[in-house]
């Protein structure tokens, strides 16, 4: 069996939710001030495979701890989500009052071959409601394999280009860039990170992270201040 074909079946396969929250998460500590960040996304952010603390959004806590960074990370990665899924999901992720959300959606619905058109809707929508509780929003764009054919996968990868200058949000062209494709770096199922490609997706999206965290307190402490 060709081995896109077994990605397909396996990502489709999974429909059994993982949602995890960090240690000391949205819902287990009430006087935790810090301001949050978000990760909002599918199984590649929910850390299906490896242990809770080895997720990217685990390592991203510990990351910005170390860097003296006073952020309290969530993981909000729902295994199997597609766009859809995700913009029912956006009134739970605000629930959280993020002033930040690192957006990772949308690989599902480019494994499944859903619709162009369908997907960058949502991922839209996932935006602008974001943007109207006033949550900065890193964009994560996704890729596909190339035997699911030309059109569809440069018109896939557009969607996330496109969005990201359409509504000026911080974009990293490819969340798994470096760790797609690399066998050391990737579980047997050649989908999902393993630790250690999560610590470079970590890396990678630090380069991203860090300027908005440097550039703009103030604007995520008044943010924060106008969802509590």
């Amino acid at each position: 069996m060709p081995l896109c074909t077994i990605l397909v079946l396996v990502m489709s396969a999974i429909v059994t939710v993982h949602w995890y929250l960090t240690p000391g998460g949205a819902f287990s500590s009430t006087l935790d001030t810090r301001p949050r960040i978000v990760a909002f996304g599918d199984s590649l952010t929910a850390g299906l495979g490896v242990p809770t603390e080895e997720s990217y959004p685990a390592q991203l806590q510990r990351r910005l701890d170390a860097l003296g960074y006073t952020y309290k990370v969530i993981n909000a990665g729902v295994s199997g989500d597609t766009t859809a899924g995700g913009m029912r999901r956006v009134p739970w992720i605000l629930t959280n009052k993020p002033v930040l959300v690192v957006l990772e959606l949308g690989a599902n619905d480019g494994l499944r071959g859903l619709s162009i058109d369908q997907t960058r809707h949502n991922l839209r929508e996932i935006i602008l409601r974001l943007r109207g509780a006033g949550v900065e929003i890193v964009l994560a764009g996704m890729k596909l394999p190339p035997n699911y054919g030309q059109d569809y996968t440069t018109q896939f990868e557009t969607i996330y280009r496109t969005l990201a200058r359409e509504h000026q949000v911080p974009f990293i062209p490819f969340f798994l860039e470096g760790v797609g494709g690399s066998s050391s770096l990737n579980q047997a199922d050649g989908i999902h990170p393993t630790s250690e490609g999560y610590k470079v997706v970590v890396e990678n999206l630090l380069k991203t992270l860090i300027p908005i965290l440097n550039e703009k307190p103030q604007k995520l402490s008044l943010s924060l201040n106008s969802v509590e």
